[in-house]
Order: structure tokens, then sequence, then C-alpha cells
């Protein structure tokens, strides 16, 4: 008997446990949320305007008033846009390579922490079906060893039970809506940044860069 009373406490811990870990995830993807959704609202600017601009500067041949307007408006973009004008007298495969590898950070920035979204939403409802499987086993348990004579409190140990899959998907569902969210900003941010690259490079090897 003491040792089936020390297996029930070892259940209700893990039980117990799981909660708080689900709780701990909930914490985490709003905060993970919140923190991109702003970066990512930060990070989009009108780049068609920003570059108009950017080119008026340097066809006066002002390079280096227009390398500090970019350094001026430190977002993904603007610094693709100084790594162009940085390599500019290089050759046409510098140029891009420089250019391409500029994206490639900055893409890595952007969706840092964006894997951790999708994590928490794929764990969550399996944290919860395991808090529900755990409480179950105990109210089965307790049955099977006559330690609960109650209708009353099976119902509410089998009630505790299904609360833990229901917070599990309850976590689950709104955090694969903020993943949603943010993978389609990241996607408008992408094009973006493909279609400033290919402009400013294009721009730098119609004034005469090798081939």
């Amino acid at each position: 008997m003491s040792f089936m009373f020390c297996a029930l406490l070892q259940m209700n811990f893990a039980s117990n446990a799981i909660f708080w870990i689900l709780l701990a995830l909930a914490v985490v993807a709003v905060f993970v949320f919140f923190e991109r959704f702003v970066e990512l609202r930060r990070a989009r600017i009108d780049w068609q305007d920003f570059l108009k601009g950017v080119i008026n500067v340097l066809e006066s041949g002002n390079e280096d008033e227009a390398l500090a307007i970019c350094e001026d408006t430190p977002v993904p973009v603007t610094n693709i846009v100084a790594v162009a004008i940085r390599h500019r007298k290089g050759s046409a495969f510098s140029l891009r390579e420089a250019v391409d590898t500029q994206g490639r950070a900055e893409l890595s920035r952007l969706n840092r922490r964006l894997t951790s979204l999708s994590v928490i939403g794929q764990i969550a409802p399996l944290l919860g079906l395991m808090g529900s499987l755990i409480g179950f086993i105990q109210t089965i348990s307790i049955v099977d060893f006559g330690l609960v004579a109650q209708r009353s409190d099976l119902v509410e140990m089998a009630l505790r039970a299904i609360v833990s899959a229901v917070i599990g998907l309850g976590i689950a569902i709104p955090v694969s809506v903020m993943y949603t969210m943010l993978r389609l900003r990241m996607e408008r941010l992408t094009a973006d940044l493909e279609s400033a690259a290919t402009e400013i490079v294009g721009y730098f090897l119609s004034k005469g860069n090798r081939q």
C-alpha cells in the first residue's frame, strides 16, 4: 500500500509540474510574439521612397552622404543598401555576393526566436495530453485500490485531468495564430529586401561596374 501512495504522489507531482511548464510556455510565447511583432514592424519601411532618395543623393556624387543616410536608419533594407554602396567599386560578382550575404544575415536576425513559437505550438497540446493521461491513471489507480468511494470525488479528479488537455490546446491555438501572423510579416519583409537588393545592385551595375 505504501508503494501505491508513493506512486500516486509521484504522478501528482508530475501532473502539477506539467501545469507549471504549460504556464511558463504561455508566458514565453506571449513575450516572444510581442518582441518579434514590434521588431518586424519597426524593420519595415517604405523602401521605394527611401531608395529613391538615396539614389538622388548618389546621382549628385555624394556617396558619403548616402551612406550616412543609411546608417541613420539602421533597419534591414538600409543595411543592405549601405553594403551595396560600400562595394560599389568592386566587380559585379563581389557586389552581388556582399549584398546576398548581408541579406541572409538580416533574414537570420529577423527569424530569430520565431522557431520557438512553432515549437511551443507543437508541444503544448502534447504536454496537456500527457497531463490528462497522468490524471486518468491516478483516478483509475485510486478506484482500483478503493481509496475513493464518493462519486463526486471521481468526477472532480476526471475533470482535473481533462483540464490539462484543455490548457494545452488553449495555449497551442493562439500560439499557432501568433506564429502565422509573424510569418506573414516576415514574408512581406523578405519580399521588400529582395526587391531593394535587386534595385540597388542593378543601379550600380548600370553605372559601369565590371561584369
